[in-house]
């Protein structure tokens, strides 16, 4: 497995990440899976292991911090994040200085750890003063319950660029990690994003890096739905709007350029991530240790140069940049 730091940090994460959104798996079958999967990582050299007190309930942490109990506390990364509801109080949510207290202290005996290695905001609470939000996370700092923080989805460059003005003013540790959602269907933080946490010397941790499993490639046109699928069940059908003719026609163009570099998609879709030095890890969920094992052979693998410009005419994109006269 090889390393990365995460932005101007002197921490060094897996190129490749655990992310755990496991519902409540205790005394199933399901659950061994589980614990085998997160054996294979912490096996195989992967540190990071990533989680959410939304996810599950809680089950997701009390389940990665039980089984991640019996490895040594210093070989582990391992983060949570914080915003969603995780109760029915009027305060149980968004990032009021009360809520981030009270969920860390929850998340922390969760996971079965004295602190966590990064804490995340989830998204960004508009209910709340962006100034009392970064006290409150460099406060978690300060006291030792969180080495280094970050934000993850609905934090823009510009909402970046304004906490980094208020970390300034006051002295605030700094942000040190965004993590955004990013692949080969959904390449927005190249807009702006990217440059931000470049020059600011954020890492960046990217989580849906098969975009919710289109990039998979077992979802194919003209054909059925693959049974058990997430397409299948999932609720708010996100996979289901991503399966249009074209986004399936991109994906047949893509297998045929893992094909000919003689890997296959999920692999291809996660070492072009790694592609660019901005990034410092793909967080990948994984429900069987198989897939894991597949998810890691990501880890050092270089796309040429030639097969990254025909990625990026498959996919169509272009970074905006706006232009007068």
């Amino acid at each position: 497995m090889k390393y990365r730091s995460v932005g101007k940090s002197g921490l060094k994460i897996s190129e490749v990440a655990l992310g755990s959104w496991v519902t409540d798996l205790k005394g199933t079958a399901a659950e061994d899976v589980a614990k085998e999967t997160v054996k294979l990582a912490y096996d195989s050299g992967v540190n990071f292991f990533d989680c959410a007190d939304a996810y599950s309930g809680g089950a997701a942490e009390r389940f990665l911090g039980k089984t991640l109990k019996q490895y040594p506390r210093k070989e582990l990364v391992i983060s949570s994040k914080v915003y969603f509801p995780t109760g029915e109080g009027v305060n149980d949510r968004g990032l009021s200085r009360k809520h981030i207290f009270e969920s860390i202290d929850q998340t922390l005996k969760n996971m079965q750890t004295d602190y966590l290695d990064m804490y995340f905001c989830h998204r960004f609470d508009e209910t709340t003063d962006l100034t009392e939000t970064l006290r409150a996370m460099s406060d978690l700092v300060a006291q030792g319950k969180v080495l280094y923080y970050g934000v993850s989805e609905e934090w823009g460059s510009a909402r970046l660029e304004e906490a980094q003005r208020i970390i300034d003013r006051y002295n605030l540790y700094p942000i040190t990690v965004v993590q955004p959602q990013y692949n080969l269907n959904d390449r927005y933080i190249e807009h702006e994003i990217m440059g931000t946490c470049h020059k600011l010397g954020i890492g960046i941790t990217t989580f849906s890096p098969l975009a919710q499993g289109l990039l998979t490639g077992k979802y194919r046109k003209g054909q059925p739905l693959p049974a058990g699928s997430r397409a299948t069940w999932q609720s708010d059908h996100q996979i289901n709007d991503l399966l249009t003719d074209e986004n399936l026609d991109k994906v047949e163009q893509l297998r045929k350029v893992a094909d000919e570099l003689g890997t296959n998609l999920p692999v291809l879709s996660m070492a072009w991530i790694l592609q660019h030095p901005e990034i410092s890890c793909v967080i990948a969920g994984a429900s069987k240790p198989s897939q894991l094992e597949n998810n890691m052979k990501a880890a050092g693998f270089v796309i040429p140069a030639d097969a990254m410009a025909e990625i990026d005419k498959i996919t169509g994109f272009h970074r905006f940049e706006r232009h007068v006269g």
